[in-house]
């Protein structure tokens, strides 16, 4: 195991949950280096912003978040989190709030996100994040009854 992945390693906790955390966590400080800890160190790893192209890979996800951050942190907390998980892989879809400031001062903005996770080598690890465009009031949850597609 290389230094750097036994660095990763210990930097994130040991469920979806705890690498969840510690991404929001990185994002409201701006803290680049802890938030790709929380990635997967996988060629296929993938993010998609608000709006924005498919970026594929650790160094274009970086790359995007250190340009993010270039402007201070994401203050995006996650809520109404609605989980799928099995013995190896989680899927989060998550409500974030997050705060943004306007000419008339700050203002929340609510996104729809969907954060999947591998159990690797190394432990649990982001390898998707992919986020809806934004809206200024919280989206309704659906109370039907579930319906069958096919």
């Amino acid at each position: 195991m290389s230094t750097k992945t036994k660095l990763r390693a210990a930097t994130v906790g040991g469920t979806a949950d705890d690498v969840e955390a510690a991404f929001y966590e990185a994002l409201q400080r701006g803290d680049i280096d802890a938030l790709m800890a929380c990635w997967a160190d996988e060629d296929e790893v993938f993010c998609v912003h608000p709006g924005g192209p498919r970026l594929v890979g650790t160094a274009a996800i970086r790359g995007a978040f250190e340009q993010m951050f270039a402007n201070g942190a994401i203050h995006a907390t996650p809520a109404r989190v609605r989980k799928v998980e099995s013995l190896a892989s989680a899927v989060h879809n998550v409500l974030e709030r997050i705060e943004v400031l306007t000419a008339e001062g700050p203002r929340h903005a609510f996104v729809l996100a969907t954060n999947v996770y591998h159990k690797t080598a190394e432990g649990w690890r982001m390898v998707a994040h992919h986020a809806s465009p934004g809206s200024v009031h919280a989206p309704d949850e659906a109370d039907e009854m579930p319906q069958t597609l096919h």
